[in-house]
């Protein structure tokens, strides 16, 4: 295999088992959310794991064009991913703020491959990335609006 897809698939990994873990914590907040914003906030989160639902599959899909395996554990992901799992019975406003904070994360992320996939002329990885973080901004923006 050629080094740099090595280099970005592990990018793309990363960027997958952030996604993944957001997923999970967007899904589980949806089915826990509670109070005055409730209505808005469940399918705000619902269409948010939606996304991350059908994203998953796009970056594993993408580490598997590269010529790598794509991790698919609980243990994997935790291991690479900076966002955490959802701990405790968070208020509606904690939750949005975490989650605000966790897109923000996956951006980073996803903007991390973009710059490395761009060094090695990988349009594909490129495109999902970019594609990711016009996605992750415009949920933390959306969560956030929330809050003022």
């Amino acid at each position: 295999m050629i080094e740099h897809n090595k280099q970005v698939a592990e990018q793309l990994s990363k960027l997958l088992a952030e996604s993944y873990t957001l997923y999970l914590k967007t899904h589980k907040y949806h089915w826990n959310v509670t109070g005055p914003m409730f209505h808005s906030l469940h399918l705000l989160f619902e269409q948010q794991y939606t996304d991350l639902a059908l994203a998953v599959d796009t970056i594993a899909e993408r580490i598997r064009a590269l010529g790598w395996k794509a991790p698919g554990s609980y243990a994997e992901f935790s291991k690479l991913s900076m966002v955490r799992d959802a701990v405790g019975d968070p208020s509606a406003s904690d939750m949005i703020r975490e989650l605000t904070e966790d897109h923000r994360t996956v951006a980073e992320q996803a903007n991390r491959v973009l710059k490395l996939a761009g060094e090695h002329e990988d349009e594909g990885s490129s495109t999902v990335a970019s594609d990711r973080i016009e996605i992750h901004e415009k949920a933390a923006w959306m969560l956030s609006a929330h809050l003022d």
